[in-house]
């Protein structure tokens, strides 16, 4: 069956894995934001331990939070300078990854829908202004962000919701491209999709097989055409 569709995963797969100091970031975000010395260090402890907080439940019980969610558990006012910084703090650990340009303009163009599906706390809007600065929003076809639904992955109807957003094909001739053997290659495998690994050493090893391992980006369409032919 000839590929259909292609659906990534985003952080450590369109954007090169980072291992991020969270605390850190809150710290700098709250600081960069204008918050006095004296609250500073209280208000980012809270939004971390929220932020770990919400996290935990969604790899333990597989459901989806959202960054309003952590200010409101943290019992911590969302001001526009507050978002803002967060944004910016964030900034260096989401640009995309650049074997990802022309690998995405090279599946559009042998007809191949892409997608996107992350586990994420922060919203649509945050992730396409990611992807328009890199300049590949024009190149996705559909996207799904946990933010925005019940559940994350590994659970089935995360993935179901990725189908569906790029027209809803046969699981069968789909690809899911990810850095978690559990959550991406285990997850989508569930569902009949081919699953393919992109590894690296800060993520938790689980006992599955993928249909290929790459050690980056650009050996992805290899591996499409063959099983297209």
């Amino acid at each position: 069956m000839a590929i259909e569709a292609v659906i990534f995963d985003w952080g450590g797969t369109l954007t090169p894995w980072h291992d991020v100091d969270v605390a850190a970031l809150w710290r700098g975000a709250c600081a960069s934001s204008g918050l006095s010395a004296e609250r500073l260090e209280e208000v980012a402890a809270k939004l971390h331990a929220a932020e770990d907080e919400v996290w935990r439940r969604s790899v333990s019980e597989h459901r989806s939070g959202t960054l309003e969610e952590v200010f409101a558990l943290a019992g911590v006012e969302p001001t526009e300078a507050l978002l803002a910084a967060d944004f910016d703090a964030w900034t260096p650990h989401t640009f995309i990854d650049p074997a990802a340009p022309p690998l995405l303009r090279a599946l559009r163009e042998r007809g191949i829908r892409v997608g996107i599906l992350s586990n994420t706390l922060r919203s649509r809007d945050w992730h396409e202004r990611v992807f328009e600065r890199d300049g590949v929003l024009p190149l996705i076809d559909g996207a799904v962000y946990s933010s925005e639904i019940p559940y994350t992955k590994p659970h089935r109807e995360a993935f179901q919701a990725a189908l569906d957003a790029v027209g809803g094909p046969d699981p069968a001739a789909c690809v899911f491209v990810g850095d978690r053997p559990y959550e991406d290659v285990h997850g989508s495998q569930q569902l009949g999709m081919r699953g393919v690994l992109v590894p690296h050493s800060s993520v938790p090893a689980w006992d599955c097989t993928p249909d290929a391992v790459i050690a980056e980006l650009g050996e992805l369409l290899g591996h499409v055409d063959r099983w297209s032919a």
